[in-house]
């Protein structure tokens, strides 16, 4: 597949939130993510686009191309990255249930990582439940550190969260960079986002 490391935009909220439905129990609101994206001076939202195709059947396949197929592209997978002094703060992370198991939360959490050396954060701080154990040992990959325990952490249910960090030394720097060529070379994907400065929405004069 055809994959685009981007920034969210406007029109990425409604695929961005139903993803989000489908892969928290507390999920943001639509609201959220177009202030986020929109009006929020210290977040660099992140969407992975990936070129998709669907069967069609019946008479309305000879409205398509001769392959009776039709090709699009769509959002299958989505970050939040906060960047306040010098801590970089992932915010969220998901990818659609019909495309896990391909690496692709892995580009994603590796771009805010870039994204956040670009910045010349710190660190990268995220919080992770205590239960997610194949989150925790993606993050584990890229150094990320168990620092302390946050108690009851998440209002669903109450469950504690580990706090993890990634302190970005100069050493931790460089691995890093060897770590993401060799993504780049596996997947392929196109990066429009860790070295980008975000499309902000500029206010609109009034006028006399």
């Amino acid at each position: 597949m055809n994959l685009i490391l981007r920034y969210m935009t406007l029109a990425d909220v409604s695929q961005v939130a139903a993803i989000d439905r489908l892969a928290f129990d507390l999920p943001w609101s639509e609201r959220s993510y177009a202030y986020e994206v929109t009006e929020s001076t210290y977040s660099y939202m992140v969407v992975l686009e990936a070129a998709t195709e669907s069967s069609t059947q019946g008479w309305r396949r000879w409205l398509l191309p001769v392959n009776g197929r039709s090709s699009g592209r769509r959002v299958v997978g989505y970050g939040g990255l906060w960047n306040i002094m010098s801590e970089a703060h992932i915010s969220t992370i998901a990818v659609h249930p019909n495309y896990q198991g391909r690496g692709w939360g892995e580009i994603l959490l590796a771009g805010m990582v870039r994204r956040s050396l670009a910045l010349n954060a710190g660190y990268v701080a995220l919080e992770v439940r205590v239960s997610n154990v194949r989150a925790q040992n993606l993050y584990r990959k890229y150094e990320f550190e168990t620092t302390s325990v946050k108690p009851k952490y998440y209002r669903n249910n109450n469950e504690d969260a580990y706090d993890m960090r990634l302190a970005l030394t100069a050493g931790a720097r460089a691995r890093f960079n060897d770590r993401y060529a060799a993504l780049q070379v596996r997947h392929g994907f196109v990066d429009a986002y860790s070295d980008h400065e975000p499309p902000r929405r500029h206010p609109v004069e009034p006028e006399y």
